[in-house]
């Protein structure tokens, strides 16, 4: 990735909100960050915490209602995608910015064959041939390492194993060349063997194809092996932003420490245990007007009950929404 590069993509101050009969849920509060060409950028956080709905506000994928993209600002190929129709929305999904679902058994039509889903974005946004989208298709079996890939395109979902399933997702997800993949939580429901293969494989379409890749996970360890920077969400935020080398060798918001912890030491004990984040995300049935991890934080000040602190650089690509210091344990401003 070269330095100083213009994103291809520039996200900022994004809020969704969902309308519920208990009020509104405000999922994803000014969100900033960007993307730049090549990179792969991870998005770590506990479950609720903002990051698939922040991914998915992006290119209009969340049903509204009871989805609300309230503000914000999303620069993609010159434009503001939060302004534009949906007909331009749906000619950049799946075109332009490619989405790898968690699930594909549930992402995938089971009635279709693989053949003809990979094929119908070929022909819906490059406009191929039925022949020529078919060869394409096939290329792209094989380019994410299926076998007999002419044959298999005749083949339903079912047909796969799990494992096999997300590949032909990612091969759906590549089928125009994307110049952004988003990959939300592809490897989680498979088993530990599947996804190193699955991690592997990305790791050499990255090389090969140049794309740009946004991955969310809760398992920092992924995010340890594949990502270029990190990005930590807690209570639809972004609470810390770094390199991943700098973020896991020097860790400053709490909860990035307090995530870190619970990581499973191979050097431990049978009698070890499992550290764990006391306490519970919060409901964000207000816009947070307090810092969200107060409650749960072992630093919390009397200032972060009163004020949501406003992420501040702590060193060269790095910062931090916190007003503690794990240098010298005080308050910042």
């Amino acid at each position: 990735m070269p330095d100083g590069a213009m994103p291809v993509l520039d996200v900022r101050d994004l809020k969704t909100v969902f309308r519920t009969r208990g009020g509104e849920v405000h999922a994803v509060n000014s969100v900033s960050f960007d993307l730049k060409p090549g990179e792969l950028l991870g998005v770590v956080g506990e479950s609720g915490s903002g990051k698939s709905v922040t991914m998915m506000s992006l290119v209009g994928l969340l049903p509204s209602p009871p989805a609300d993209v309230r503000a914000g600002e999303v620069r993609f190929g010159g434009a503001d995608l939060l302004q534009c129709t949906p007909d331009h929305l749906r000619s950049v999904r799946g075109a332009e910015i490619g989405f790898i679902f968690q699930d594909p058994m549930t992402s995938l039509n089971p009635v279709f064959t693989i053949g003809a889903q990979i094929m119908e974005p070929l022909r819906k946004h490059m406009g191929l041939s039925k022949s020529a989208a078919r060869d394409r298709a096939r290329e792209l079996l094989e380019l994410v390492g299926i076998s007999d890939a002419g044959r298999r395109l005749g083949d339903y979902p079912h047909q796969f194993s799990g494992g096999m399933r997300q590949r032909v997702m990612i091969a759906i997800a590549l089928a125009c060349d994307p110049k952004v993949l988003i990959a939300d939580e592809p490897t989680t429901a498979l088993d530990v063997t599947i996804q190193a293969q699955i991690l592997e494989l990305v790791r050499d379409l990255r090389q090969k194809l140049g794309m740009a890749i946004v991955w969310i996970t809760h398992d920092l360890g992924v995010i340890a092996g594949i990502a270029d920077r990190v990005i930590v969400m807690y209570g639809g935020q972004i609470v810390e932003q770094a390199a991943v080398k700098d973020l896991f060798a020097r860790p400053r918001h709490p909860y990035t420490r307090a995530l870190l912890k619970t990581v499973p030491s191979v050097r431990g004990t049978r009698e070890a245990k499992l550290n764990v984040i006391e306490g519970q995300p919060p409901i964000l049935l207000n816009a947070p007007a307090a810092c969200s991890f107060a409650d749960r934080c072992p630093h919390v000040f009397d200032r972060c009950r009163r004020e949501n602190p406003l992420r501040r650089s702590v060193a060269p690509g790095h910062d931090v929404a916190c007003f503690w210091s794990p240098e010298d344990g005080a308050a910042h401003a």
